[in-house]
């Protein structure tokens, strides 16, 4: 694994403070690697000191008081520059996430294209409504509703949806007139750093979006605890999220935090058999299950629960496992030597537990994170891979005789992110939509995404019960001042 110095320096990314690309003064690094190939340096990653944290948020700080004087439309003007560069730049910065946490590159361009939609939606949103009026009872004074930025928002994001998820928080936290500090996910920074380029390409005013990159831990404290930041939204870990909670908190800053799941599709029996199985496979296994929307308990009404079976077993045999660069490729690696490890002691708990592996689980021999896909059966609700979140692909297939056990069983977790159903049966999707604990209910479709323009979350454990993405944006970046005018 080793690399001569040239090739070092050629992949070195700094971080990005007031428009300008710096080296750390920590002059450390770390490195990211190709989990399809972990021989492979896609880049080398600055570790940011506590005070470059601060020195990000004072110039994010500054830079709030004009970016937030601009109009709506001309911030807009802004991210529709960006989401044309993206654009330009879209097969080179699909790369490059397919290389950093090996999703293949038919899912990277996808997700770069959302990208590119996420930034001219909220280009759009600079030209839309900010208010209402409201009838006042004097009759010589107007009354009405504004909104007002909060300022500089910390935004900490995962390496799963390296593009899209950063973009869906700092998109309207721009165009809402807030500024941005940006710490990604280590195994994603050099995706990021891509990211930032091209709002520097794109000429966005000094100070108004920074990269900071490094230490989790602590970034996280350093940007919670400095005296300029004003919210925070965070996507990852429930352990990590509800620390964040915690520390906002205590702060009185605005808080979002979108965590874990452990999402449910149910098979009814008059469903479409051939359907509900590609959208499993689709659901759960795509990206390696490594979507916090990713199906992982599959529960199906007993009278087709065998044809299902098998069908599903049959389906998922045929999935190419590899280098997700190469187009043959329907699956990538675990994003890390460490996910790879989590999912492999999943697969053994669950054996342990005593459910049925019938398929898969296996790690495929080579020097990548690869893992074949893991179906098992006869798994009940109180063991733990169909209660803790695996983030792999990894099935549990659920037998029930009713659609009212089905929805009970579903619903028989912490969490509540996304759920699906299957059916043909008008009153199931009735009881299913009304029934369901989820931010996310879906029919006769995958439980994995959702589309830009509607809100996303989750209820229980899976959220703060706020919502990305969308019109709902503007309720978190945003705070509504109320105004009298006699």
């Amino acid at each position: 694994m080793s690399t001569t110095n040239q090739e070092k320096a050629s992949k070195l990314y700094g971080i990005y403070i007031n428009g300008e690309w710096v080296n750390s003064v920590t002059g450390q690094v770390y490195e990211s690697r190709n989990p399809a190939n972990p021989s492979e340096i896609v880049g080398i990653v600055q570790k940011s000191s506590i005070e470059e944290v601060n020195e990000a948020f004072k110039v994010a700080n500054i830079a709030h008081k004009s970016w937030a004087r601009l109009s709506g439309p001309t911030r807009g003007e802004y991210l529709l520059k960006v989401s044309n560069i993206l654009e330009e730049r879209l097969e080179e910065i699909a790369l490059t996430m397919t290389k950093e946490m090996g999703k293949t590159i038919a899912e990277a361009k996808g997700e770069a294209a959302r990208g590119v939609a996420i930034l001219r939606y909220y280009a759009g949103e600079g030209m839309r409504s900010v208010g209402d009026v409201i009838p006042s009872s004097d009759r010589d004074a107007l009354m009405f509703t504004t909104r007002t930025s909060l300022g500089v928002v910390g935004v900490i994001t995962p390496w799963n949806f390296p593009i899209a998820i950063p973009l869906w928080k700092i998109a309207p936290a721009l165009i809402y007139g807030n500024t941005v500090v940006l710490k990604p996910a280590n195994e994603t920074s050099v995706t990021a750093a891509k990211i930032v380029e091209c709002f520097d390409q794109a000429n966005v005013p000094k100070g108004v979006i920074n990269l900071v990159t490094g230490s989790g831990a602590v970034i996280g404290d350093a940007m919670l605890s400095n005296p300029h930041i004003k919210a925070v939204t965070f996507t990852g870990s429930n352990t990590v999220g509800k620390q964040i909670g915690r520390q906002a908190f205590d702060r009185g800053i605005k808080y979002q935090l979108e965590m874990g799941g452990k999402n449910p599709v149910i098979v009814a029996g008059d469903a479409d058999l051939d359907l509900a199985v590609e959208a499993t496979i689709n659901g759960g296994l795509k990206s390696t299950g490594q979507k916090c929307t990713a199906t992982s308990r599959v529960i199906v009404h007993e009278s087709i629960y065998e044809e299902f079976k098998e069908k599903l077993l049959s389906e998922t045999a045929k999935i190419t496992v590899g280098n997700g660069e190469q187009s043959s490729i329907w699956m990538g690696p675990c994003a890390s030597a460490s996910q790879l490890e989590t999912v492999l002691s999943y697969i053994e708990v669950g054996k342990q537990e005593g459910a049925v592996l019938l398929q898969g689980g296996k790690r495929v021999e080579g020097e990548g994170y690869f893992v074949t896909p893991a179906i098992f059966e006869n798994v009940t609700s109180e063991m733990r891979i169909a209660r803790e979140e695996i983030f792999g692909p990894v099935l549990c297939l659920m037998k029930v005789s009713s659609i009212e056990e089905a929805i009970e069983l579903a619903n028989d977790s912490e969490f509540g992110l996304s759920a699906s159903i299957f059916t043909t049966n008008i009153q199931k999707m009735l009881s299913f939509i009304n029934e369901m604990d989820a931010g996310l209910v879906r029919i006769n479709a995958e439980s994995a995404g959702v589309e830009l323009q509607a809100p996303f979350g989750g209820m229980k454990q899976s959220s703060s019960h706020s919502r990305e993405q969308g019109r709902a944006a503007i309720e978190f970046f945003t705070s509504i001042k109320t105004v009298f005018v006699k």
